[in-house]
């Protein structure tokens, strides 16, 4: 089975935003507390210790990686329910990651946007999100959690395309 994309890569200043977002059936504040409580982030992508303020930076184990680093991630902005701004810096560059969370007639959209000073990398980028999404979805609603081959290499062609 292959899983049908859901990113969009929208131009902005000097760079773009890759975007991805799913719909729950949920209050904002439950969808909220999914992506930023350690003990549900381990659900689908793993825990995370240290003072989750503005400015600080707190430790994120990376539980569906190999070898399941930790890394560390600054805490740019917080804005419950509705916002959470995240950065890193690893092998592959830097990240500046937005959560971004809307609640309208009983439903809450995550967006989780990327954004990105060039798209190189497109293709291994968007297919993970994909999949770790996915695995919030799945992991909110008791499912099994998705396997990885159903995402890479099966979407890199759709994310490949977005440059």
């Amino acid at each position: 089975m292959t899983t049908p994309p859901t990113g969009r890569l929208i131009p902005v200043g000097a760079g773009h935003d890759l975007v991805l977002s799913r719909t729950y059936r949920a209050p904002v504040e439950d969808v909220w507390a999914s992506v930023t409580e350690s003990e549900r982030t381990a659900r689908w992508f793993g825990p995370w210790e240290g003072d989750a303020a503005p400015g600080n930076v707190i430790r994120v184990r990376m539980d569906h990686e190999d070898q399941t680093p930790w890394c560390d991630l600054r805490v740019d902005a917080c804005e419950p329910p509705h916002r959470l701004a995240l950065s890193m810096s690893d092998a592959a560059g830097d990240w500046h990651i937005e959560l971004l969370l809307a609640h309208d007639a009983g439903q809450t959209e995550l967006r989780l946007v990327f954004h990105l000073d060039d798209t190189a990398g497109l293709g291994e980028t968007g297919p993970g999100w994909e999949y770790y999404l996915d695995m919030l979805t799945a992991s909110r609603s008791g499912r099994p959690l998705p396997d990885f081959a159903e995402y890479y290499p099966s979407l890199k062609p759709y994310y490949d395309g977005l440059r």
